[in-house]
């Protein structure tokens, strides 16, 4: 099949061939294959979000340059290409890449120029970031999000990620509010480590989709406003077993948000660390969930709907999918 990942990390996706081309470009030592796949893929006993969080150290300090960045971005869409996607949006937080004092401007240029690179059809989605003292940092990212706006072929939205529990989505308002104001697509990680509330609060200032979104099932009438809005959820499978969003996968709530007719997709969130793919993803629900080709086929054109991209784009994805 082909497929569509809306919801994929650039530091997440740093698998060890990647990081072993950027090592080498950057002259940065890299311990043997096993120690590095330690620093790159989560452990079996991730006990949380947080924990799991933990896991972006190594692969961001080896995307501190422009040139990193640019390339990441370039053999991380070539590996989705063999892997069989053929659109795909990556998100990543320009702030997080400045330890070197490079600015979040040069970062995202940095990007769109490893988009162009790219051999397949994509676009680049910044992040604003959870936590304490960056509302200058965040700030300057949607004043760049604004700025360098496309409808394809670049910055063609902005998310939320991080550390939802310690940091509440209603932290977050009035810079969401913001970004609604000023035209930006927007999607937001909600009802992962938190409950449905994020999900609602991320929707009321202007969420097209959510990132995850597992927990909305906790409020029959969040479930309900998600169908009414057409929300978009991305939900990532072995990213929520891997962090206990779901306490047991027997109770994913999938299925049940497929069959209510709510728009979900299948993703894979950070393919390196949790050793995946796309079509992992797909096979996943088919084995675990008994998700039929029919079904797969509409999970598809969800995410094509809501993509972030030209009409045009979207007429070409929908004709790929179905041409399976």
């Amino acid at each position: 099949m082909r497929y569509i990942d809306l919801h994929a990390h650039l530091d997440g996706s740093i698998t060890v061939p990647i990081a072993k081309k950027l090592a080498k470009m950057q002259s940065i030592p890299l311990p043997d294959d096993e120690q590095l796949k330690n620093l790159i893929v989560a452990p079996e006993n991730c006990k949380s979000l947080n924990d799991f969080l933990k896991c972006f150290s190594f692969p961001l300090s080896l995307l501190q340059t422009e040139k990193s960045v640019s390339e990441a971005v370039n053999l991380v869409l070539c590996e989705m290409q063999n892997e069989g996607v053929v659109y795909a949006e990556i998100m990543f937080a320009p702030q997080l890449h400045t330890q070197n004092g490079i600015s979040q401007e040069n970062i995202v240029l940095s990007a769109i120029e490893g988009l162009k690179k790219a051999p397949i059809c994509a676009n680049l989605l910044l992040c604003l970031m959870r936590g304490n003292g960056n509302e200058s940092e965040n700030r300057e990212t949607l004043r760049l999000a604004e700025k360098h706006l496309v409808r394809n072929g670049g910055v063609t939205g902005i998310n939320l990620a991080g550390a939802e529990a310690l940091y509440p989505t209603q932290n977050y308002t009035d810079i969401l509010n913001e970004a609604k104001k000023r035209g930006i697509p927007m999607s937001v990680h909600a009802g992962e480590a938190d409950g449905a509330q994020s999900v609602k609060t991320a929707i009321d200032t202007g969420a097209a989709r959510i990132g995850h979104g597992v927990r909305a099932y906790e409020d029959e009438e969040v479930l309900c406003l998600i169908k009414e809005k057409g929300i978009t959820l991305e939900m990532c499978p072995t990213s929520n077993k891997i962090t206990k969003a779901v306490a047991d996968m027997k109770n994913y709530p999938f299925m049940k948000y497929l069959d209510m007719g709510i728009k979900v997709t299948i993703n894979t969130d950070d393919k390196a660390i949790e050793n995946t793919t796309t079509a992992r993803e797909f096979e996943y629900m088919e084995k675990n969930f008994s998700l039929s080709r029919k079904q797969k086929t509409k999970v598809l054109e969800n995410a094509v709907n809501s993509a972030f991209t030209t009409d045009e784009v979207k007429e070409k994805l929908k004709k790929l999918i179905v041409s399976e």
